[in-house]
């Protein structure tokens, strides 16, 4: 069990602090006798993420084509650059603005936490900017011996620009960056019950395959 905890390496502090969070606060609100039955079985059971892979070689010129005419021209337009130090307050905002109204549980995120993630250096972070306002981000990272596998850690976007494609032009700035680096397989987890990302995803032809399961338990840890 040792050896399995110290897996919980800075690629995978992002999810493990947030989803700590999550179950602290939950534990907090039993003890307070405020707890409702559903925060009670995800305390007793759980979350489940699903896994979502897609092999760059499905990322076809044709396919990237077809998601570029699904995008509205002005959102085409945003402009994407890579974030320094300076933006992490920008991803905060952005992160804790979008996951409200995600059908996933939220604690809202500190600078702090990202900043950990951040000074990773296999670690990106790009961020979107529409219309003279930084509107989305995604955090990307490498798993595999050899970085084979491009990992998107975070992603969102502010409500006013949700579901006009701006998310999906992210997800071809993306490719771009892990194609770059050479990577095989790209690859996410989306929380079961977020049907509206679960969709996004499956759009881009990611594929499940696979579920895992974070318990309570999983993040009774120290920090690193």
């Amino acid at each position: 069990m040792a050896k399995k905890r110290k897996t919980f390496s800075k690629k995978i502090q992002l999810k493990r602090r947030l989803l700590q969070n999550v179950f602290l606060q939950i534990e907090k609100e039993k003890k307070e006798g405020t707890i409702s039955e559903s925060e009670e079985k995800l305390l007793n059971e759980g979350m489940v993420y699903k896994q979502m892979r897609l092999p760059v070689e499905k990322i076809t010129p044709e396919f990237e084509a077809q998601m570029k005419e699904k995008i509205e021209h002005n959102i085409y337009q945003a402009r994407i650059r890579e974030a320094n130090e300076k933006d992490l307050n920008i991803v905060v905002d952005i992160y804790n603005k979008s996951w409200l109204t995600s059908n996933t549980p939220f604690r809202p995120m500190e600078k702090e936490t990202l900043k950990k993630i951040f000074m990773d250096p296999d670690t990106a972070f790009l961020i979107a900017r529409v219309f003279g306002i930084d509107s989305a981000f995604v955090i990307l990272d490498f798993e595999g011996e050899n970085k084979e596998y491009g990992i998107i850690a975070g992603l969102g976007v502010i409500p006013k620009f949700q579901r006009k494609g701006l998310g999906t032009v992210l997800g071809l700035a993306t490719w771009e960056y892990f194609k770059k680096k050479g990577v095989k397989e790209l690859r996410c987890e989306v929380y079961k019950n977020n049907d509206i990302s679960t969709n996004f995803i499956q759009a881009l032809k990611f594929e499940e395959f696979g579920q895992k399961v974070y318990r309570k338990e999983d993040f009774e840890l120290g920090d690193n």
